[in-house]
């Protein structure tokens, strides 16, 4: 009976748990789902990591490249970030070119390495003028159940950690550049960003980590980053919320990093 009603009426069989403040799946409506990492899981990448959400699947890979820094950032490196969402990690994608969703949320995770300065790019700067480091990093979703964004944003943080850049020099006689895998050093990263989603029901309710059933029943989401000092970094809210709910979700993100 109850799997029926919830084909017919999947919004309101939502909203009679919403009402005794727990969610179908048995949490409650600010408790996030298990959550693990394993670093290094792949070996030809300079760093890398996997991320499970519940049963959102996201794995990041970074490669480091040298390149000429660009004429007018002439003592900086490049950050490339891209997110993939292949139609392998669920129906609603489909294969060809990045998709609305893939380019905005690559697009936002740019945003979360710039706003945040979790990597300063002077620091991927080898010599000024001549070569630098370009980091391209690439988020692949492997299994989507909602929730991507705090994913990615956790597995590309555990990615960058996990890098070690071979010590690079510009030989003065000859002008060309010689490293040394020898000797490697980990990246600076200068700021720890994290970020925590929220669906939002009926204008007003708040649920944490949405699944992708939570997200598609919803009023919309939002995503807010913050630093480990409580810095706001950024916010993501791909439809229009009041300025009253972006604050209420800012009051329970600054309860939630106190606890």
């Amino acid at each position: 009976m109850a799997a029926a009603f919830k084909t017919v009426e999947p919004l309101e069989y939502y909203r009679r748990f919403l009402k005794e403040n727990c969610r179908p799946d048995g949490r409650e409506l600010g408790e996030f789902r298990t959550t693990t990492v394993n670093i290094g899981s792949i070996t030809t990448a300079d760093g890398s990591a996997l991320v499970k959400l519940g049963n959102t699947t996201v794995i990041c890979g970074v490669k480091a490249e040298l390149a000429a820094p660009a004429v007018d950032s002439a003592n900086k490196g490049y950050i490339v970030p891209n997110v993939e969402l292949p139609s392998l990690c669920a129906e609603r994608f489909r294969s060809g070119p990045p998709g609305e969703e893939a380019q905005a949320a690559s697009q936002f995770i740019a945003d979360v390495i710039e706003n945040s300065q979790m990597i300063v790019k002077e620091d991927l700067c080898i010599a000024n003028g001549k070569l630098a480091w370009v980091l391209y990093c690439d988020i692949i979703c492997l299994d989507y159940d909602g929730n991507l964004l705090d994913a990615s944003v956790f597995a590309l943080l555990a990615a960058l950690k996990n890098v070690q850049l071979p010590l690079v020099t510009i030989n003065e006689e000859t002008g060309l550049s010689e490293v040394n895998l020898k000797q490697k050093n980990p990246l600076i990263i200068r700021k720890h960003p994290v970020a925590t989603s929220f669906a939002v029901f009926d204008d007003t309710l708040l649920i944490v980590d949405p699944t992708a059933e939570e997200e598609d029943l919803a009023t919309g989401t939002v995503t807010i980053v913050t630093d480990e000092e409580g810095r706001l970094c950024s916010v993501h809210k791909p439809v229009h919320l009041s300025t009253g709910t972006i604050s209420k979700h800012l009051e329970v993100e600054k309860l939630a990093s106190v606890n």
